[in-house]
């Protein structure tokens, strides 16, 4: 069953042993962060802070921070579980007849169960502020040289000014004061995109910042899903069950009414204004540069609302589990266009686009660069600085194993491609902003096709017999 909201999951945590309540007042400022990344790092529970000096919210953090606890938002025993529903919606039924054509239409008419519907009211009304007052809010400023306080789990919710499409992303807002914040989206965003779509006539571009709603609409807001595909039937795929939607008092925009709290507003053409330094991600602080202002006209809210929250920063951060979900879910999407692909890895210490590990099906000479151009050619995977290319029988999981193989069986001048492309914004090393080096590594075993003139070496395993018979005797051995 669906959750109905983000109670509903934190009643879950809580029943499940994976929440922590902390009615010892703490600090908003810095000391919930020294406290969360103390419990991320040890792979403890979701915090529910009850007592935030200085507001009456309390602030839920971690919810996602485990894997264990990333399944049970997503309501699987696996998050290979939702690869493999997707895989098999996407695979095409063998259709010779008319009878086989009937058969499909139910694969196809399941979608339609996900389109999300509007209600006519929604908790996320039952309280109208129409003079908002952004310094309620819990607001975490998060590490000592952040700029200020920053809302880090923002559902952003806009629509295209010349197509009328729906997105939601996920921007972090620097609070300015009681009105107005920083609106952080990314050159390659399609909030940013949305926003360069404005006319001069237009001018504003109406903005709702959903706080807190079911967990499959906050991991949804993270996907990175092709321009046009909505993130809200995505969600609806997910839980099984469409979202339901009300119209906020403001804005012409529709949002979840299961919401916690939504911030109504908007991002004038134009005006830019100086946000940042923030403790980012990649366990440095990005820095501060010019961003779109966010004006809030209005807050409305549930009558006991939670504020949801994270931090990001040196790895392991919850974050991590957030990217780890889009890794195993967008698995066959991935192999559709790249269909050699067997498996791959985003480690933790890669943050996301600083490294991608993938196994590949090698059937011809020079298919590794071929994999590796593939990539860089889909979608924000174009933001890698670094892929590496391992044969299929590496389970490029295992971090120990694959470096073996990487070191093992690369030569440095003939199997690494060096060439310039698209980098996140964040990459400080990068010389221009959003543009940078980028790494290919081919580790595959070479063949005599590909130019290698010597004998490959066999991988050193014990014969099948042997293993069976220490397996048989192994009780004797005492060990």
């Amino acid at each position: 069953m669906a959750y109905r909201d983000l109670q509903h999951f934190i009643e879950t945590l809580d029943k499940s042993g994976e929440l922590r309540r902390i009615q010892a007042p703490v600090s908003a400022n810095l000391e919930i962060t020294e406290i969360t990344d103390r419990v991320t790092k040890t792979g403890g529970p979701a915090l529910l802070f009850e007592n935030v000096e200085g507001s009456p919210y309390p602030v839920l953090i971690n919810a996602f921070g485990t894997l264990k606890r990333m399944q049970l938002a997503l309501e699987v025993d696996s998050l290979d579980d939702i690869a493999g529903r997707i895989r098999d919606l996407m695979t095409p039924p063998e259709v010779t007849g008319f009878w086989d054509k009937l058969k499909a239409l139910p694969k196809l008419a399941e979608l339609g169960n996900f389109v999300p519907k509007n209600v006519a009211r929604g908790a996320c009304q039952e309280v109208v502020e129409e003079d908002p007052d952004l310094t309620k809010l819990p607001v975490l400023t998060c590490w000592p040289q952040d700029g200020g306080p920053f809302i880090t789990l923002p559902l952003v919710f806009t629509k295209d000014p010349a197509t009328g499409h729906r997105n939601i992303g996920m921007y972090r807002l620097q609070v300015f004061d009681k009105k107005t914040t920083g609106m952080h989206w990314h050159l390659h965003k399609h909030g940013a995109e949305h926003y360069e779509h404005l006319t001069p006539e237009q001018r504003r571009l109406p903005v709702a910042v959903v706080l807190g709603s079911d967990p499959a609409v906050i991991y949804s807001a993270t996907a990175p899903l092709p321009a046009g595909i909505d993130e809200l039937m995505f969600a609806g795929f997910l839980r099984q069950a469409p979202v339901e939607l009300v119209k906020c008092k403001t804005v012409d925009l529709e949002v979840p009414a299961n919401a916690e709290f939504v911030l109504e507003g908007y991002v004038e053409l134009g005006e830019l204004r100086t946000e940042g330094p923030f403790g980012d991600h990649t366990g440095f602080y990005s820095l501060a540069d010019q961003y779109p202002v966010f004006h809030v006209t209005c807050v409305t809210h549930r009558k006991n609302p939670v504020y949801p929250t994270t931090i990001v920063g040196k790895p392991l951060q919850e974050d991590y589990f957030l990217g780890k979900a889009t890794e195993r879910i967008f698995l066959p999407l991935l192999q559709m266009l790249v269909p050699e692909v067997t498996d791959y890895n985003m480690p933790a210490e890669g943050v996301f686009h600083n490294c991608v590990l993938v196994s590949i099906k090698k059937r011809y000479p020079g298919h590794a660069r071929k994999v590796i151009h593939a990539l860089w050619g889909m979608g924000l995977m174009m933001l890698t600085k670094l892929i590496v290319v391992v044969d299929h029988d590496v389970d490029v999981h295992d971090l120990s194993t694959t470096a073996w193989t990487v070191f093992n069986n690369t030569d440095w001048k003939r199997d690494t491609e060096i060439t310039e492309g698209p980098v996140d914004a964040l990459d400080h090393t990068a010389p221009l902003p959003h543009l940078g080096g980028k790494l290919g590594v081919d580790a595959t075993r070479k063949w005599k096709s590909e130019g290698f003139q010597r004998e490959w070496p066999d991988d050193i395993t014990m014969s099948a017999d042997m293993k069976e018979q220490v397996s048989r005797r192994w009780k004797e051995f005492g060990l």
